[in-house]
């Protein structure tokens, strides 16, 4: 794997045939050859992947965003998604743990070890999420209210909240099962089965929210039907490719039952992964209710289309992230940390230039955005600020993004979890209540908590990089 171009052959040429083939998902050795090309082939599909992920919010605010008592629709999708992110926290939690896992086996050229320890993940992350999606759906409206919506709208989208809720166990499968496919550096298949996904929702979204032939028009409630039937037919596309025994991981049904020892190895990994990603999506919940309380409906259904959209541009940031961590992880485990580290920077430099031409669409096309998700001149003006405030930070967002996905797919799931405590509880949340409440600043106090806030997260990430203690984690 060579970035030495052949004769006749352009940087656009090359750069084509890069994307050509991480598409297409041909299988790499991510420990030899080009680091830049290796990035880019394991980057891309990762990238598209969390794009196809956020598409899934996007969908449901834009159809709900046109329905009548539309703030009471956005707030509700909104407030559920902030809500399902401790779902989101439990699956990636243990889907990084998966990655750390599967990579080290796979560098270490033991692909049946791998296969083993997917497979157990997923055994103890569904076991935990019944409980939690239970409740979920017994508790919907008491949920809304506690994240500050009012009694009208919190009645308006119970449903809504309860089928996503309930059905959040296909959230779990999407994210484990690609984290599975990234450690063992096939993320084309991962990609593949958020598309097969979001076309569904999207086909589905205006057939079940406002109803076609035979099928009656079921609202807000129609898009959680519509995205819930998305996410399961992109799991059944997972399991498929989990089980054909065509890849580099093969599951075997002997390995579909409880391991205790493999079990209780992953939970040191993705306890504190998960644990983690709860403190970062507890704060966010925190910020969603501080809007909400200081903003009305109005504010809250500004903040959150501002936030979708942020996380629509954030996702692929992320993906490309995650190609840090896994080529971290199989490097890692082919006694590699020289190349392990160049990765990172490598990756590093791509995310900056990624984010930094997210940064100008952000501030040249907010209002167009916004637009296109509401027609309730009140939404916009908040949703607007929010873009141009949380848009400053972009840049440094994306850095961090990798410097906290190195020690994760490292195995070293602690180092992020001390960041994102003392960065979101100890920093983020006191400042945006002072902020909005102390000085009067209402939702805005709260937009620029959060770019102060992923600046101290960078600035740890990178001290604490440079040290390289990661380098000697055991997995």
């Amino acid at each position: 794997m060579s970035l030495v171009k052949l004769p006749g052959e352009t940087n656009l040429s090359k750069f084509i045939s890069i994307i050509k083939r991480s598409i297409r998902g041909e299988e790499i050795d991510l420990t030899t050859g080009s680091l830049k090309t290796t990035v880019l082939l394991l980057a891309i599909p990762m990238m598209l992947e969390m794009a196809m992920e956020s598409v899934f919010a996007l969908v449901d605010l834009y159809f709900v965003g046109h329905l009548e008592h539309s703030s009471f629709a956005i707030q509700t999708v909104g407030l559920t998604e902030s809500v399902l992110t401790v779902i989101y926290s439990l699956a990636i939690g243990f889907s990084m743990a998966a990655t750390a896992v599967v990579a080290r086996r796979i560098g270490e050229k033991n692909p049946e070890a791998a296969a083993k320890a997917g497979v157990q993940a997923i055994i103890i992350a569904l076991g935990l999420n019944v409980v939690i999606s239970s409740l979920g759906f017994s508790y919907a409206e008491d949920i809304l209210l506690l994240m500050g919506a009012s009694a009208e709208s919190a009645e308006h989208g119970k449903t809504f909240t309860q089928i996503m809720m309930g059905s959040s166990s296909f959230i779990m499968l999407l994210f484990l099962i690609n984290g599975i496919f990234r450690g063992a550096g096939n993320a084309a298949i991962a990609m593949k089965s958020l598309w097969v996904a979001n076309i569904a929702n999207i086909i589905l979204c205006p057939i079940f929210i406002n109803g076609l032939g035979p099928v009656p028009a079921f609202g807000l409630t129609g898009a959680a039907i519509a995205t819930t039937i998305g996410r399961g037919t992109g799991v059944c596309y997972q399991l498929y490719h989990l089980l054909n025994g065509k890849n580099t991981i093969k599951v075997h049904l002997s390995y579909i039952k409880p391991h205790f020892q493999e079990m209780i190895a992953l939970t040191k990994i993705a306890a504190p992964a998960v644990l983690q990603f709860v403190i970062a999506s507890c704060s966010w919940i925190f910020l969603a209710k501080l809007v909400a309380n200081t903003g009305g409906d109005h504010g809250s259904a500004g903040y959150q289309t501002a936030l979708r959209l942020m996380m629509f541009f954030m996702l692929p940031a992320w993906g490309l992230s995650g190609a840090a961590a896994t080529l971290v992880g199989q490097n890692l485990g082919a006694g590699k940390p020289d190349r392990a580290e160049q990765a990172v920077i490598q990756t590093a430099k791509y995310n900056f230039m990624y984010m930094l031409f997210i940064t100008v669409i952000s501030f040249a096309a907010a209002g167009v955005f916004v637009s296109f998700f509401t027609n309730d001149e009140q939404v916009k003006i908040v949703a607007k600020q929010a873009i141009y405030i949380l848009s400053s930070g972009y840049v440094l967002y994306g850095i961090g993004m990798v410097l906290v996905n190195t020690f994760n797919g490292a195995g070293d799931t602690w180092t992020p979890t001390w960041i994102n405590l003392f960065c979101f509880w100890l920093f983020q949340i006191p400042l945006a209540y002072f902020l909005s409440k102390y000085l009067g600043l209402g939702p805005k106090g709260v937009f620029i908590a959060i770019p102060i806030s992923e600046i101290a997260i960078t600035t740890t990430g990178y001290i604490l990089f440079k040290k390289g203690n990661w380098k000697k984690v055991k997995v």
